[in-house]
């Protein structure tokens, strides 16, 4: 079951980063400041990037722990690519550039909070177990 939520995670991850970009370029696609969209989509990219670099050092991590981050990094994907198409097809706000702000930093809030609290859970009831 844990390999199959992992590979699960590997493959949102890397959709949920393409895509995320790729709906970043189109909806910036009449901005005349390329630095600018390139800022962007290296933003948006950003949570996928952290999820690659954090499942490279889960061997040592509890299966709960690795399961949470798995898990946070497919809810991340889906949430990301449905706000951003949302955000694409509907007609232009005030604010477009709002939601390309906003997402990355929920899923950073949500990994950065979720994964450790979970790791200090697991190992509060790996102790528990061990003392008689």
């Amino acid at each position: 079951m844990k390999d199959r939520l992992h590979g699960a995670a590997a493959v949102a991850a890397v959709v949920g980063a393409v895509g995320s970009v790729a709906l970043t370029l189109y909806a910036g696609r009449t901005n005349n400041l390329p630095f600018l969209m390139i800022l962007m989509s290296g933003w948006v990219l950003a949570p996928f990037m952290g999820y690659a670099l954090a499942s490279r050092y889960t061997s040592s991590w509890s299966a709960s722990t690795r399961a949470v981050l798995d898990g946070v990094i497919v809810f991340v994907a889906v949430t990301s690519l449905v706000v951003y198409a949302r955000d694409v097809l509907k007609p232009p706000a005030s604010k477009p550039a709002a939601v390309f702000v906003a997402v990355p930093i929920g899923a950073w809030l949500l990994m950065l909070i979720a994964v450790p609290l979970t790791a200090l859970i697991s190992r509060r009831r790996s102790r528990s177990v061990q003392t008689p």
